[in-house]
């Protein structure tokens, strides 16, 4: 029996591990948690994505794990520096749900569930990282944990029940 550590990833958090661990995060709503994995040297990230772009970012000192278009490449960029090589890297993405309902007038700047998905998407098509498998979209938040040691997807939600990716 392999010891796991297992390690949190908070709201607008990303975190690796190059050890068998367990990466975690929960309260996926309209955020997405974003999984990269090196399956051929067992390297794994997660970010807890809250927003699509940075664009938007009011905040004095810029939080990059906190947008899809900078959580990413820093999340690349920490795995590098663990041996992983961003050619073996594949992913795996869960949430990004519209936990509420909007009128159509709302436009565009209330799907920020599906919109995160979509950012997410654009930026691994960017670094040619394929997507292997994905739980998003819905009405209803999950929690997701990555075995490093395994390459699973582990997917829990109230509703839904949990499934393995």
């Amino acid at each position: 029996m392999i010891e796991r550590t297992l390690i949190k990833v908070g709201m607008a958090d990303l975190n690796v591990t190059a050890a068998a661990g367990i990466l975690k995060t929960t309260g996926l709503g309209s955020c997405v948690g974003l999984i990269l994995y090196d399956p051929f040297v067992k390297v794994a990230g997660m970010a807890h994505v809250m927003l699509p772009s940075s664009e938007i970012a009011k905040e004095g000192k810029l939080n990059h794990a906190k947008y899809a278009d900078t959580a990413i490449p820093m999340l690349i960029r920490r795995m590098e520096e663990l041996g992983a090589a961003v050619s073996r890297m594949e992913s795996k993405m869960a949430g990004g749900a519209q936990m509420f309902a909007f009128t159509s007038a709302a436009g565009d700047a209330m799907r920020i569930g599906p919109r995160n998905v979509e950012s997410c998407k654009v930026m691994l098509e960017q670094y040619q990282i394929p997507l292997k498998g994905e739980d998003t979209g819905g009405n209803y938040g999950r929690t997701i944990e990555f075995d490093s040691a395994t390459g699973i997807l582990l997917i829990s939600s109230v509703q839904q029940g949990s499934k393995e990716m």
